[in-house]
């Protein structure tokens, strides 16, 4: 019998995806308007400066565990305790400039203090841009009162409850919230879905996790025996060995698979 639903947050509640692009489009419209340049190519030069940068750093091995993508370093202040996260916020400010600076010189434009400029604008805009998939409300809304739901996300705990914080409405719906920097290991360890499952005093069979990365979400699920329902939206392709029990294109698509488990 099906007492518990763990969702992710990030692109299967929130669509996080959105909110970075409407972040870059604002940020590199000023970009735009003093050099006359193509927004989308500085967006897409920036974005590989950030990658290249982020993995050059100590602690990448650590934001790979617990789940930290470099677009969220470009906007995150990760104020928590943890000695990494302490390590990230310091890294974080010239990791932001040289991430904006380097994507100019990409295009022909070498200009620090611009590039300054844009990395500060960077998360101004993207906490102007939270935005919820227009199902998730009355999905939660049809849930909470049959089932125990509880919210499984990677990263920081200071981002994570910094998003959540943007989108405050979200909050109430869940028993537990549990952001994977507060258990120091990241999905798809098992160890964040045991403390799922202990908290919500409940076995495995008794549970279902609804995500859209087969890497974290499903991939973690099947390690501890919960059944997962991948939310593929975009008509990714699978990756092989990783089955999730359920994929849909909508969370409306939820109530036909809860039903046959019940």
């Amino acid at each position: 019998m099906l007492k518990a639903i763990f969702f992710d947050l990030d692109d299967t509640l929130l669509w996080d995806q959105k909110s970075v692009k409407e972040a870059f489009v604002a940020t590199c419209k000023k970009a735009q308007e003093k050099y006359d340049i193509d927004p989308e190519k500085l967006e897409d030069a920036v974005r590989g400066a950030a990658r290249e940068l982020y993995s050059s750093y100590e602690t990448y091995p650590f934001t790979q565990m617990i789940g930290i993508n470099p677009f969220e370093g470009l906007w995150g202040n990760f104020l928590d305790d943890e000695e990494n996260f302490k390590k990230m916020s310091k890294i974080v400010p010239l990791y932001r400039k040289d991430a904006w600076t380097n994507g100019l010189k990409a295009l022909g434009i070498d200009n620090e203090e611009f590039g300054s400029t844009l990395a500060e604008l960077f998360p101004v805009m993207r906490q102007q841009n939270p935005f919820v998939y227009e199902e998730t409300f009355e999905i939660l809304d049809a849930l909470k009162d049959t089932y125990k739901l509880l919210l499984l996300t990677n990263g920081s705990p200071d981002l994570q409850n910094t998003k959540l914080k943007l989108t405050p409405e979200l909050v109430p719906y869940f028993e537990q919230i549990i952001i994977s920097g507060d258990v120091g290991r990241g999905k798809p360890d098992p160890a964040m879905f045991e403390h799922a499952l202990k908290l919500m005093n409940i076995e495995n069979n008794e549970a279902i996790m609804v995500g859209d990365n087969l890497l974290t979400d499903i991939l973690g699920a099947s390690r501890v025996g919960i059944k997962s329902v991948w939310i593929n939206r975009h008509g990714k392709e699978r990756i092989q060995d990783i089955n999730p029990d359920f994929e849909i294109k909508h969370l409306q698509e939820l109530f036909p698979i809860i039903e046959s488990l019940n």
